[in-house]
């Protein structure tokens, strides 16, 4: 099956969306076919890179589907990148047309790859243009075209130098929706809310193909914000919703029980969900918040907590068919309880990096992909991730995972957010420093906070410096830049 095709697993009456405007199967059929039309007019045929710059709309759904359809390749853009970012990534993937909810202004950053050429197609313009004029059909795809092709190239969000495109297939997209679905129990009455940032991965597997796939219906939400998210949620009647661990410490504190009443199913994922985060959430809305784990190489979940029976911390079991292992340096898997890298195998891995041999063949090894994640697999199967390989401390010769540290400082009273990490120090080679964000009113003694750690952590695992700021950077997906937070330090320190 390709991706565009989902859309036939609706029944035609059926909503697809309940907001920001309602739209059955049927019409999302017809609104896709006549965008299809009018991009192939403009030029745009099987094989193309197009890029998509926008921020969440039914609109960018129907572009999506129209240009996997004409078997153009996908390339959408996170929309708060500057033009310099943009433009890098326009380049690099050899994007000659870009769909826009807006003009961007880009000749300037364009013109320093000599790069002068690019068509912009823009939502309102291509609404206005379908309204008063019609185009002859787009012919079928070519009969060698299969879930094999090239569907999207996901670009990664940067945290370390410039940012890959993950080239990831129709049966890539498909599996990994359709292996997402035998794991947790969204049916076809469920309402889903898509607030998550459909340019990545999470959002668009999750919220609209998974949706698609069941045949339930959708609810958009351009952007997140805690009192505008609840309100919808409530007004819509949400069932199910897809968020990354600051969205549901932000609603935490929002503390509106019944304005989530209606939410069956909450989903975590993006980055690790704090321990004790998790539980304050529960306690105030009385639903769980369940847990997986996937990354843009793997389409991207590849493992998910089993609602009936969850575990706190853990990141779940594989998803059917996918295979997942722990492996030691030298690739050799290892047994329960051992912790080494987390790996992943199976039909929902990526082709690889877009222009990239070197860092594919780095991240593809003998049929795995590495993720970079530091992990261990329990007596049942599920996965606890330790720590990121690249975040791992090593001080005075010891191994030292930042999240072991977090998910600490997480239980002492006030601190709202929690970051480890290393600087760099002559005598221990690096040393530990904390970063807390603390709640509104809550009072901060860094003394009493190193007491509270010395009493429940080995000597080599202390933080030598703990300081308070009002807010950690972040990714526009909710994963902490710890890179930010080194280079603050190094900055400070020179």
């Amino acid at each position: 099956m390709l991706v565009h095709e989902l859309i036939g697993q609706g029944t035609k009456n059926d909503p697809v969306f309940y907001y920001p405007r309602q739209m059955t199967y049927g019409e999302l059929a017809q609104e896709v076919d006549h965008y299809r039309d009018y991009f192939f007019a403009c030029g745009i045929k099987t094989g193309d890179h197009v890029g998509l710059f926008a921020k969440n709309s039914i609109e960018f759904v129907c572009t999506y589907l129209a240009l996997t359809s004409l078997g153009a390749i996908v390339v959408p853009i996170n929309f708060q990148l500057t033009a310099r970012e943009t433009a890098y990534i326009l380049h690099d993937a050899a994007i000659h047309h870009l769909v826009t909810a807006a003009p961007l202004d880009l000749a300037g950053e364009l013109a320093k790859y000599g790069r002068q050429e690019l068509s912009q197609l823009t939502f309102a313009v291509i609404k206005q243009t379908l309204s008063q004029e019609t185009y002859p059909p787009a012919p079928p795809l070519p009969a060698e075209f299969d879930a094999q092709q090239p569907c999207v190239i996901i670009y990664t969000s940067g945290t370390t130098g410039h940012p890959k495109g993950a080239v990831l297939t129709h049966e890539n997209l498909v599996v990994d929706a359709q292996a997402f679905s035998h794991m947790l129990p969204v049916e076809r009455r469920d309402n889903v809310l898509c607030v998550l940032p459909m340019y990545h991965c999470f959002a668009w597997t999750c919220a609209i193909l998974n949706a698609l796939w069941l045949g339930a219906g959708i609810t958009v939400l351009e952007t997140f914000a805690p009192k505008e998210t609840a309100a919808v949620i409530k007004e819509h009647r949400v069932t199910v919703m897809y968020g990354v661990p600051p969205m549901y410490n932000l609603l935490s504190r929002l503390a509106q029980p019944d304005a989530l009443r209606t939410v069956r199913i909450f989903v975590s994922g993006g980055a690790s969900l704090p321990v004790e985060m998790a539980k304050q959430f529960e306690s105030i809305y009385g639903t769980p918040i369940i847990e997986g784990y996937g990354l843009s190489e793997a389409s991207p979940v590849v493992t998910f907590n089993l609602p009936e029976k969850r575990k706190y911390g853990s990141i779940g079991k594989a998803l059917p068919g996918i295979t997942v292992a722990i492996v030691n340096e030298n690739g050799q898997q290892l047994g329960t309880g051992e912790i080494g890298e987390l790996v992943v195998r199976g039909p929902i891995v990526m082709q690889g990096y877009w222009n990239l041999p070197e860092q594919t063949a780095q991240s593809l090894r003998d049929g795995w992909l590495h993720t970079g994640d530091i992990a261990y697999r329990d007596e049942d199967g599920y996965f606890f991730i330790v720590d990121r390989l690249k975040d791992m401390i090593i001080s005075s010769g010891e191994n030292v995972y930042p999240r072991e540290i977090e998910e600490l400082l997480y239980t002492y009273p006030g601190v709202v957010e929690a970051a480890v990490i290393g600087v760099p120090d002559s005598l221990r080679g690096q040393a530990i420093r904390a970063y807390l964000v603390m709640r509104e009113g809550a009072s901060f003694n860094k003394r009493a906070v190193k007491e509270f750690l010395q009493a429940r952590l080995a000597p080599y695992k202390q933080p030598r410096d703990i300081v308070l700021v009002d807010a950690l950077p972040k990714t526009p997906t909710g994963k902490l830049l710890k890179r930010a937070l080194r280079e603050e330090a190094a900055a400070t320190k020179s």
